[in-house]
């Protein structure tokens, strides 16, 4: 079985390991599965052939000698069915895994995206000082809701599982702000995240591929 995913020809991250295609790689590392990487300019991301694999012309995509997936959080879970080491076997901790995946994605995820959309995107706004406040609000509501769910727990649910793999993803992103700062628990945790081998291949690999396209 050949795994191959594909990757931005030059990351607008700058290779810092925010690019999705690092939670993949990271997933990968962890379960010690070798993959091979594509590299597609922002053009070919519009073009047919990689519609075909990601109707919405984004990155990362995924493929076996099985099945082809796009959306990170199906291709970290896909992986993590098929390969040890970041499910549990417990049923009822696995649903626990599970939830936190969701958790990460679809609710610390998405007012984190609007502040860096707020701070980059729509920085010249003539509305985008009023809105930024109320936007870093509603990240700290959320971090202080996690804050307090973990504690001073090493991971979220026992061991290290897909779930954090993706909540440390996630919590990456605020990194700069200064933000995550404000609870020394998560700092640490991301910091726990970070200093895991597989990790560090993965954002050694992605940022790899930026300094070759400097």
């Amino acid at each position: 079985m050949t795994i191959t995913i594909t990757a931005f020809e030059r990351s607008p991250d700058g290779g810092r390991g925010l690019a999705r295609d690092t939670r993949v790689r990271w997933a990968l590392e962890e379960v010690s599965r070798p993959y091979e990487v594509r590299l597609v300019s922002f053009a070919a991301m519009k073009e047919p052939a990689h519609l075909a694999l990601h109707p919405f012309g984004q990155i990362p995509t995924f493929e076996d000698d099985d099945v082809a997936l796009f959306e990170t959080g199906a291709i970290v879970f896909h992986i993590a069915e098929r390969h040890a080491g970041l499910l549990p076997g417990d049923a009822r901790t696995r649903a626990r895994v599970l939830m936190w995946m969701f958790a990460a994605l679809n609710t610390v995820e998405p007012p984190i995206l609007d502040l860096v959309t707020t701070k980059v995107l729509e920085s010249d706004k003539p509305w985008s000082k009023e809105r930024l406040p109320l936007v870093e609000e509603r990240v700290r509501v959320r971090l202080e809701q996690l804050s307090d769910r973990l504690g001073d727990a090493e991971w979220l649910d026992g061991a290290f599982s897909a779930g954090d793999l993706l909540m440390v993803s996630v919590l990456l992103r605020l990194k700069a702000s200064g933000l995550l700062g404000e609870h020394p628990n998560l700092s640490a945790y991301v910091a726990r995240g970070e200093g895991r081998p597989a990790y560090k291949r993965a954002f050694d690999a992605q940022l790899a591929v930026f300094t070759a396209s400097q």
